[in-house]
Protein backbone atom coordinates (compact mmCIF):
# COMPACT_ATOMS: atom_id res chain seq x y z
CA UNK A 1 0.00 0.00 0.00
CA UNK A 2 1.35 3.38 -0.60
CA UNK A 3 1.70 5.15 2.47
CA UNK A 4 1.78 9.05 1.52
CA UNK A 5 2.14 11.09 -1.94
CA UNK A 6 3.99 14.13 -1.71
CA UNK A 7 3.09 17.18 -4.38
CA UNK A 8 4.58 20.62 -4.84
CA UNK A 9 2.34 23.37 -5.76
CA UNK A 10 3.73 26.86 -7.06
CA UNK A 11 0.90 28.83 -4.80
CA UNK A 12 0.25 27.10 -1.66
CA UNK A 13 -2.11 28.99 -0.39
CA UNK A 14 -4.27 28.71 -3.01
CA UNK A 15 -3.88 25.00 -3.28
CA UNK A 16 -5.26 24.49 0.63
CA UNK A 17 -8.06 26.88 -0.42
CA UNK A 18 -9.15 24.26 -3.09
CA UNK A 19 -8.27 20.70 -1.90
CA UNK A 20 -9.59 21.92 1.66
CA UNK A 21 -12.85 22.05 -0.53
CA UNK A 22 -12.41 18.73 -2.57
CA UNK A 23 -10.57 16.26 -0.85
CA UNK A 24 -13.38 16.21 2.17
CA UNK A 25 -15.70 15.21 -0.48
CA UNK A 26 -13.06 12.49 -1.37
CA UNK A 27 -13.01 10.94 2.47
CA UNK A 28 -10.05 12.73 3.31
CA UNK A 29 -9.58 14.95 6.90
CA UNK A 30 -6.97 17.93 7.17
CA UNK A 31 -3.80 16.19 9.38
CA UNK A 32 -1.35 18.68 9.40
CA UNK A 33 -1.96 22.89 8.44
CA UNK A 34 1.39 25.01 8.70
CA UNK A 35 2.83 27.48 7.15
CA UNK A 36 4.88 25.33 4.74
CA UNK A 37 2.76 22.62 4.40
CA UNK A 38 -0.60 20.89 4.68
CA UNK A 39 -1.53 17.42 4.66
CA UNK A 40 -4.33 14.65 4.66
CA UNK A 41 -5.50 11.48 5.35
CA UNK A 42 -8.01 9.22 4.62
CA UNK A 43 -11.16 9.97 7.14
CA UNK A 44 -11.13 8.83 10.18
CA UNK A 45 -7.75 7.44 10.27
CA UNK A 46 -8.85 4.75 7.91
CA UNK A 47 -5.85 2.59 5.82
CA UNK A 48 -4.77 4.62 2.71
CA UNK A 49 -2.83 7.11 1.22
CA UNK A 50 -1.96 10.78 2.71
CA UNK A 51 -1.39 13.37 1.06
CA UNK A 52 1.01 16.54 1.23
CA UNK A 53 1.27 19.39 -0.24
CA UNK A 54 4.85 21.77 -0.16
CA UNK A 55 5.67 25.01 -1.97
CA UNK A 56 7.71 24.32 -5.17
CA UNK A 57 10.93 25.79 -5.13
CA UNK A 58 10.60 26.03 -8.78
CA UNK A 59 7.93 27.60 -10.74
CA UNK A 60 8.35 25.97 -13.65
CA UNK A 61 4.74 25.15 -15.41
CA UNK A 62 3.65 21.55 -14.20
CA UNK A 63 2.68 19.31 -17.28
CA UNK A 64 0.93 16.09 -17.34
CA UNK A 65 2.31 14.68 -20.24
CA UNK A 66 6.02 14.99 -19.13
CA UNK A 67 7.78 12.49 -16.67
CA UNK A 68 6.58 12.52 -13.48
CA UNK A 69 2.71 13.05 -12.35
CA UNK A 70 0.19 11.75 -15.18
CA UNK A 71 -2.67 12.27 -12.90
CA UNK A 72 -4.52 11.45 -9.49
CA UNK A 73 -7.58 8.66 -9.07
CA UNK A 74 -9.96 9.13 -6.18
CA UNK A 75 -12.05 6.11 -5.53
CA UNK A 76 -15.75 6.87 -4.48
CA UNK A 77 -18.21 4.40 -3.65
CA UNK A 78 -21.17 5.39 -6.45
CA UNK A 79 -21.49 6.75 -9.82
CA UNK A 80 -23.94 9.26 -8.16
CA UNK A 81 -20.96 10.59 -5.92
CA UNK A 82 -18.93 10.81 -9.04
CA UNK A 83 -21.29 13.03 -10.19
CA UNK A 84 -20.86 14.88 -6.92
CA UNK A 85 -17.75 15.39 -6.97
CA UNK A 86 -17.49 16.38 -10.57
CA UNK A 87 -19.99 19.49 -9.89
CA UNK A 88 -18.15 20.79 -6.54
CA UNK A 89 -14.67 20.43 -9.09
CA UNK A 90 -17.16 22.36 -11.63
CA UNK A 91 -18.16 25.17 -9.09
CA UNK A 92 -14.14 25.60 -8.00
CA UNK A 93 -13.67 26.27 -11.28
CA UNK A 94 -11.67 23.35 -12.64
CA UNK A 95 -11.39 22.93 -16.05
CA UNK A 96 -13.22 19.85 -17.55
CA UNK A 97 -11.35 16.99 -18.96
CA UNK A 98 -13.65 14.68 -19.36
CA UNK A 99 -17.33 14.40 -17.75
CA UNK A 100 -18.95 11.41 -15.40
CA UNK A 101 -19.30 8.57 -17.61
CA UNK A 102 -18.90 4.83 -18.61
CA UNK A 103 -15.04 3.74 -19.91
CA UNK A 104 -15.78 0.47 -21.99
CA UNK A 105 -12.17 0.32 -22.71
CA UNK A 106 -10.95 -0.71 -18.82
CA UNK A 107 -12.29 -3.11 -16.87
CA UNK A 108 -16.30 -3.05 -16.59
CA UNK A 109 -17.53 -1.61 -14.90
CA UNK A 110 -15.78 1.40 -15.06
CA UNK A 111 -17.09 4.90 -14.31
CA UNK A 112 -15.06 8.01 -13.71
CA UNK A 113 -14.75 11.91 -14.35
CA UNK A 114 -11.38 13.69 -15.02
CA UNK A 115 -10.62 17.29 -14.40
CA UNK A 116 -7.55 19.59 -13.76
CA UNK A 117 -6.96 21.38 -10.62
CA UNK A 118 -4.95 24.84 -10.36
CA UNK A 119 -1.88 24.06 -11.44
CA UNK A 120 -2.74 21.54 -14.31
CA UNK A 121 -2.71 18.18 -11.90
CA UNK A 122 -5.49 16.23 -13.42
CA UNK A 123 -7.62 14.53 -10.89
CA UNK A 124 -10.01 11.49 -11.44
CA UNK A 125 -13.10 10.71 -9.44
CA UNK A 126 -13.72 6.54 -10.51
CA UNK A 127 -16.38 4.36 -9.35
CA UNK A 128 -14.89 0.72 -9.99
CA UNK A 129 -18.51 -0.72 -8.98
CA UNK A 130 -21.43 0.87 -7.76
CA UNK A 131 -22.04 -0.23 -3.98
Amino acid sequence: MLGHLGLNVPDLDAARAYYGELLPAFGFDLFVDAADQFAYMPAGGKRGTFLFFYPAADDGPFSRHRSGLQHLAFMVPTRQAVHDVHGLARRLGSEVVHPPQAWPQYPPPYFAAFWLDPFGFMIEAVCHHDR
